[in-house]
């Protein structure tokens, strides 16, 4: 699994929403639902990706709010793996108003 540089990251970074943003080894985002029910059924949905992918986010909910940071820990850095997951972060955020 190969590590993306600063610059292969910051073009990949083109391919996802723009509410994501660099942090170091690491992508980020902020996503505010309208109560508790949304934010958890959205993890839910995350969560049935990442466990097909194998590739997990760390992430967390308080009430309306989930905060999700995706980074290659096997690596210990971003990879592919990260952005293809933001990618289907964000095509199952299209069904959510916000």
């Amino acid at each position: 699994m190969k590590n993306l540089n600063k610059q292969e990251a910051q073009e990949r970074m083109k391919e996802i929403d723009t509410l994501w943003s660099l942090k170091g080894k690491s992508i980020y985002r902020e996503i505010i639902f309208k109560d508790f029910v949304e934010a958890f059924s959205f993890m839910t949905s995350v969560a049935i990706i990442a466990e097909k992918s194998d590739h997990h986010p760390t992430w967390k909910n308080t009430y309306n709010k989930v905060n999700i940071t995706l980074n290659t820990h096997d690596a210990d850095g971003l990879t592919n793996k990260d952005f293809q997951l933001a990618k289907g972060i964000d095509m199952i955020l299209k069904n959510y108003n916000q």
